[in-house]
Order: structure tokens, then sequence, then C-alpha cells
């Protein structure tokens, strides 16, 4: 059985993987040791205490529009840091299977053609509103792609759309997801609910459990190629929003404000790539994962 290391793994969809790979080590930005990624005498011992024949690596600096906005430094020095670290003392310690999970931050705020595919990363820079996170995670990619090619590793990296569910974290604001933050205010709220931007962008949102799914098959499939996770369903914000309200409270009405903060217009990529390796995947469907978040919420 492989000895599997899961980094940032307290997070979201690290609860999730808790869930299906109950076996893995599952290090948290709280480690019991006092630890921290963007230290590399920290990293290296706990390379060097847990050999991981496998790492999942899920860490990163995480936040919404506005901090991304705010503080691109920090956003860009923690990510690189925490990247480096752990793809650095992988190769060292001899890590077999290594997965690095990116975003679609990382695509191009603008391409020709959507849904993006894998070779469309390249064709422009990210989208102003989280400029410094996307480059510090398309950064690992291109990490991931120089050790394969200088060492001969077979690592890889998953790039998911954006997240929600009923693990996240319901009391943190700034680190909660939008569909999760959304669920709540619906449920929380008796006339109106009120959300920032205009409502029109456009954004694929996957149940997080479908990421730990394909997570585990690609661990147990031993999958080396780089794709795109993602649901085809790609709806604008204030669909989501009405078909939320919809499903759980029909009364509600909406109300948007601060349309500066829309962020990209849409960002929607293709999991033609992935269906190739795990054909009969299915995806969660948004009004069945919605309910499963609703139902969580005090």
């Amino acid at each position: 059985m492989s000895n599997i290391l899961i980094t940032g793994g307290t997070g979201m969809v690290g609860k999730h993987l808790q869930k299906i790979l109950p076996q893995g080590t599952y290090i948290g930005s709280a480690h019991e040791h006092g630890g921290d990624l963007r230290d590399p005498v920290y990293t290296k011992w706990l390379f060097s205490s847990y050999t991981p024949d496998v790492v999942v690596h899920l860490a990163a600096k995480v936040g919404g529009i506005q901090e991304n906005i705010s503080k691109p430094a920090e956003f860009f020095d923690d990510n690189i840091l925490i990247n480096t670290n752990v793809l650095k003392y992988s190769h060292k310690y001899g890590v077999k299977q290594f997965i690095g999970i990116l975003s679609t931050c990382i695509y191009p705020d603008k391409v020709i053609e959507y849904p993006m595919k894998e070779r469309d990363l390249f064709e422009g820079p990210p989208t102003p509103t989280n400029f410094s996170y996307g480059y510090a995670k398309r950064c690992l990619a291109v990490q991931i792609d120089a050790y394969n090619q200088q060492y001969g590793t077979k690592y890889n990296y998953l790039i998911p759309c954006n997240l929600y569910s009923e693990l996240d974290n319901f009391n943190h604001g700034s680190k909660m997801h939008f569909v999760t933050a959304l669920l709540k205010k619906i449920k929380n709220s008796k006339d109106k609910i009120e959300l920032l931007g205009t409502g029109k962008p456009l954004r694929q949102f996957m149940y997080a459990g479908d990421l730990a799914k394909v997570i585990k098959e690609v661990i147990s499939k031993k999958i080396t190629e780089n794709f795109n996770v993602a649901c085809r369903d790609n709806f604008s914000i204030d669909d989501m929003a009405k078909i939320a309200i919809q499903e759980l409270s029909p009364n509600l009405k909406i109300k948007y404000s601060r349309p500066e903060l829309d962020g990209q217009f849409r960002k929607d990529v293709s999991s033609d790539l992935m269906l190739k390796y795990l054909p009969d995947f299915k995806f969660t469907p948004f009004k069945e994962g919605i309910k499963k978040v609703y139902n969580e919420i005090s």
C-alpha cells in the first residue's frame, strides 16, 4: 500500500479525501508540529519523517477577489514558496507520484475559443483581479513540467474549476467559496440577498467531493497526464443564485452592488481530456450538490 501525504489536507477537498482515502497522512495549515510549508527546514523534516510514495499537493494561500487585489505580493510569495518547497523535497525524498492541484485561475483572462483546453494555458496572462495568485499557481505547472524534463519524474497536475461543499468553512467569510456563501445567505435571509458584482459573469462550479474522487482515481490508476477537472455546467452568477433560490427558498429577491467586483467574465474549461482517462465518471448535478450544502448550514 502506498504511503500517501496530502498537504492542505484539512481544507475542503482534503476533508472529502479523508472519507475515501482514510489511509493517507493529512497535513493542514496548523500541523501538530507547528510547521509551515513556506519554511524549507520544516518541509525537509516533513518529507524525511514521512517518506511518502505519493503526494497530493492541495496546500495554498487562497482568498477572495478583494484580498487578491490588496495583497498581491503575499499571494505570490507564499504560494511560490509553498509549491517550491513541496515539489523540491518530493523529488529529493523519492516521491513516485506527485499530483499538484491547481485552479482555473491560472488560465488566460481571455481566449478566442471556449471552453478552454489544456493547450490554452500559456495563451495570455491570468485575469487582473487575481493576477499574482493565478501566476503563482501557473508557476507550479511550469515547475512540474521542468522536473519531469530534467529528472525524468512523472509528476502531474490537475486544474479544477470553482468548488463548493458542505465541508467548506462556514465561519470564515474571506475563505468561504462563492456557492457556500450564497447558500448561507439564502438560508439566513427572509426577504432578499445581496450579492457583489452584476451577476453576469459565467462560472463552472463543481461539488468538491467530485474532485476528491478524481484524485483517488488518478492515484489508483497511476495516471500521469495533466488535465482539467470540471463539470459541463457554465451558469451565470445570477442563474446560479436563481436556481438555488428556486430550489431552496422561492420567495427571496436578489440585489446586486459594486459592479467593479465582477472579476473575469468567463473561464470555463473542457474536461474532454479527463474523460478519456475516466470515461465513466459522473459529476454531481448542481441542484443535488447545493442541497447537500444547504442542509448542513446552521
